[in-house]
């Protein structure tokens, strides 16, 4: 199946692809190397009005995922990091969107929208990342609102972010108690980000472990009440799956287009690397994997555009995800031996690329969960 761009969608891709080369790319290996938040990029992609592209045109958006999509990949095919920028900033606001009340959707998304507001999405904890059932942090009922206590990891954008939506137990008597959200903004008291983690990949957006020590929360900051919006939020997850799939899409991309370059100019033996077959062949497979990647993670986003749902829409995501971030750690592999002892070497972008692949196989859901949620579709529960 191949998907035909509307004109609003190749709009998009050519604006982006435009910023992308003229703007970000010249930043890209600075990022990374820092390790440092780039205030620039995010300025620039609020400046151009990015941060609402898939949601409804009430918002500002397109209403399509696939033109997020189209986005994500083209600024990941110059720079992972910025593409990130994109994806935490619609992480909290997709989740808003979906499981919150009409106030706290009228208090929250302009601020999301605009990017006058930042904010971070926390579920994974040291002891359960995938497991959302092994949840251990708490929300005690206390008088008209709650307390929190416990502890997360790895939290992107927590360190910029002027709130976290914190994925936590609500007790209640003689039950388990289920799993909801809260709004944890970062001045409560009691509320502590640590400080970054250093990370193989994806440096420029920082990840850090969050510690909440009796903070209180008033019942506003409850999401949705605790009316099914642990479900909703859930759907909402699966639902923008694709966009993690287009990440990887971009990043392939690039490291193709890097060794493209790299083998064109590089002379062995008196003629171009890039007349030899070996090296040909390499690239070809390339080309052939990006583009299925390609197609899947567009299926998943139309499919998600045309209101599917549930178990077809998450294993559709799922294989996309999977796949897509899969064949990026694959074709940044290729490139590396391309580019021979030149890869392995920071000087060269193709080193940024090999480890950012590696992140994207394992954030949003390692790609063994991923299989997991196909295989369930296809073979069905086994107990």
């Amino acid at each position: 199946m191949t998907f035909a761009l509307s004109s609003e969608q190749e709009a998009v891709r050519d604006l982006v692809r435009r910023i992308a080369r003229e703007r970000v790319a010249p930043r890209a290996a600075e990022i990374d190397a820092s390790g440092e938040y780039p205030q620039d990029m995010f300025d620039l992609l609020r400046e151009v009005g990015l941060f609402t592209l898939p949601y409804p045109s009430e918002h500002g958006g397109s209403g399509s995922l696939l033109s997020g999509c189209i986005a994500v990949e083209e600024l990941g095919r110059v720079c992972y990091n910025t593409a990130y920028l994109l994806v935490v900033q619609w992480v909290p606001l997709g989740t808003i969107m979906a499981g919150g009340t009409p106030e706290q959707k009228a208090r929250l998304l302009p601020g999301l929208a605009s990017g006058a507001t930042r904010a971070a999405f926390s579920l994974t904890e040291p002891q359960s990342g995938s497991d959302v059932a092994g949840i251990r942090t708490r929300a005690r009922p206390d008088g008209d609102g709650f307390v929190l206590n416990g502890a997360k990891i790895w939290c992107t954008n927590a360190a910029v972010s002027d709130f976290v939506l914190v994925g936590a137990r609500l007790e209640r008597p003689d039950e388990r108690g289920d799993v909801n959200f809260f709004m944890v903004e970062r001045d409560r008291p009691g509320f502590r980000i640590e400080r970054k983690e250093e990370k193989m990949g994806a440096r420029g957006v920082p990840s850090s472990a969050l510690f909440f020590d009796d903070v209180k929360l008033p019942k506003e900051n409850l999401l949705g009440g605790g009316a099914g919006g642990f479900r909703s939020v859930m759907e909402a997850l699966n639902r923008s799956r694709p966009i993690i799939a287009a990440r990887a899409v971009g990043l392939a991309q690039g490291a193709m287009d890097h060794a493209i370059g790299f083998a064109r100019d590089r002379r062995a033996f008196g003629i171009s690397v890039a007349s030899y077959q070996g090296i040909r062949w390499m690239i070809a497979d390339m080309a052939i994997q990006i583009q299925a990647a390609r197609q899947l993670t567009y299926a998943a986003a139309a499919a998600a555009d045309a209101g599917k749902s549930g178990g077809e829409l998450a294993a559709l995501a799922a294989s996309a995800k999977c796949f897509a971030s899969d064949v990026a750690m694959k074709v940044a592999t290729d490139a590396v031996q391309i580019f021979g002892a030149s890869g392995i070497s920071n000087d060269f972008p193709i080193n940024r690329y090999f480890r950012d692949a590696k992140v994207v196989q394992i954030i949003e859901g390692t790609n063994q969960i991923q299989r997991n949620i196909v295989a369930r579709d296809v073979i069905g529960r086994m107990e």
